[in-house]
C-alpha cells in the first residue's frame, strides 16, 4: 500500500473515532483507532521531553494506563528506549530471555499488569520528538509488515496532533488550540509535576534531573501515582530531605 493512501486511511479511522465522541480530533482518538485496527488490547501515549518531565497523555484501558505510569515512574521500558534511541521497540513476548536484564523492574511489573507483548513507537517529525505511542497485547503477538506500517502511520498522525499541525486531507477540525480539544487537565498534570520537581531542587539541593528521579522513585516505592506525589509536594504535605526519607506533614506547612 502506498504511504499516502495508508496515511489517508488512518486519518479517516481516527476522524471517525473523534466523530463518535462528538469532539475535535485528539491523540485519544489515535489510541482508540489503533486498538480497533491492530491485534492489540490497548494503547497509550506519553508526552516525552529531554528537558522537561514526561507525562502520560491518554490510555484506552487500565492496563495501558498502568504501563504508561510504570515506565514514567521507573524510567525504563520500551517507551523510554523508543524515545531515547528514536526507533520503534518491538517486544512480541515479555517472557523472552534477557528482557528481565534489560528492564530490571519493568518487565516483571508489566507482566503483572496483564501485558505480554509491548510495542513502542517514537513520535517524530525531523529533530522534534514530542512523545511515544505504546501498544500492548495480553498474549504473545507479532505485528506483520502491514500492521507495523499501520502502527507507524498512527504514530505519525499522533505526532502531527501533538505538534498542533493541521491535517487538511480529512477535513477534520484538528487545528486550533490544544485546550479546545479538552487538554486543559493535561496541562495541569504536567505543570504540577514540573512545580514539584522544582521544589525538590531546593529541598534536596540537586539539579532538575536528579530531583525528578527522586520524585518518581518515591512514587514507585510507595505504590502511588506520580501525579499524586507531586500534588502532595506542591501542597507541602510531603517534604524531601537530602539524607533521609521523605516525611509527610499533617498541617501542610
Amino acid at each position: 500500500m502506498r504511504a499516502d493512501s495508508r496515511s489517508a486511511r488512518i486519518q479517516v479511522l481516527v476522524a471517525e473515532q473523534a466523530a463518535r465522541r462528538g469532539a475535535r480530533v485528539g491523540v485519544v482518538d489515535v489510541c482508540t483507532a489503533v486498538v480497533a485496527a491492530l491485534p492489540v488490547g490497548g494503547a497509550g501515549i506519553s508526552a516525552m521531553s529531554r528537558t522537561a518531565t514526561s507525562h502520560p497523555l491518554c490510555s484506552t484501558d487500565d492496563i495501558s494506563e498502568q504501563l504508561e505510569e510504570l515506565q514514567l515512574t521507573l524510567g525504563e521500558g520500551p517507551c523510554v528506549d523508543a524515545f531515547t534511541h528514536g526507533s520503534a521497540v518491538l517486544t512480541p513476548d515479555l517472557l523472552t530471555g534477557g528482557l528481565q536484564e534489560r528492564w530490571t523492574v519493568f518487565a516483571d511489573a508489566a507482566l503483572e499488569t496483564g501485558a505480554r507483548a509491548v510495542f513502542a513507537f517514537p513520535l517524530q517529525m525531523g529533530a522534534i520528538s514530542p512523545g511515544v505511542l505504546d501498544l500492548y497485547a495480553d498474549v504473545p503477538t507479532v505485528l506483520d509488515a502491514e500492521e507495523l506500517a499501520d502502527a507507524l502511520a498512527f504514530a505519525d498522525l499522533a505526532t502531527l496532533l501533538l505538534l498542533d499541525a493541521r491535517i487538511e486531507e480529512t477535513g477534520a477540525p484538528v487545528d486550533g488550540a490544544l485546550a479546545d480539544r479538552g487538554f486543559e487537565d493535561l496541562g495541569g498534570y504536567r505543570a504540577e509535576i514540573d512545580q514539584a520537581t522544582g521544589i525538590l531542587t531546593v529541598q534536596l539541593g540537586v539539579g532538575i534531573d536528579e530531583a525528578f528521579v527522586r520524585l518518581r522513585a518515591h512514587a514507585y516505592t510507595q505504590g502511588h501515582r506520580l501525579a499524586d506525589v507531586a500534588a502532595d509536594v506542591v501542597a507541602h504535605r510531603l517534604r524531601f530531605f537530602p539524607d533521609s526519607d521523605p516525611k509527610r506533614t499533617d498541617d501542610g506547612n
